[in-house]
């Protein structure tokens, strides 16, 4: 759920930040990409529920968490076809999609060892579930 609130709000920002100058990628395009990346990622780990799943939704909901709040606390210049984007004021859209990342974060983490584990404990269950028979 929270990839989506994430992808939510991305969409809704994006329509105002597409003015970038020439040879610079504008922010409502890197908004919109990472409302695709987060929609996708999203839709797999519903269907899947896998480790790969998890591991992704771990990479686009913390790189997603730590742009707001690099972006938010430091003035980081324009580079390469990158543009500045320091936005050092918190409105609701913004506190809404870093609440979802973060979360987003910490819950495909768990995800992860969750797959982990229940990975690793799969060999386990089967031996101790089995009866042993004696002919």
């Amino acid at each position: 759920m929270a990839l989506f609130i994430d992808a939510g709000v991305h969409l809704f920002l994006a329509p105002g930040h597409q003015d970038a100058p020439p040879g610079v990628i504008s922010q409502g395009i890197l908004f919109l990409l990472e409302a695709a990346a987060a929609v996708l990622v999203g839709l797999w780990v519903l269907v899947r529920g896998s480790r790969a799943s998890y591991a992704a939704a771990l990479v686009v909901a913390f790189s997603a968490f730590a742009a707001v709040m690099l972006y938010r606390y430091v003035d980081v210049p324009a580079f390469g076809p990158f543009p500045a984007m320091y936005d050092p004021v918190w409105f609701f859209s913004k506190t809404l999609s870093a609440v979802a990342e973060g979360a987003g974060t910490i819950l495909a983490a768990a995800g992860l060892v969750r797959s982990n584990r229940a990975r690793r404990g799969a060999p386990d269950a089967a031996r101790h579930d089995t009866v042993r028979r004696d002919t």
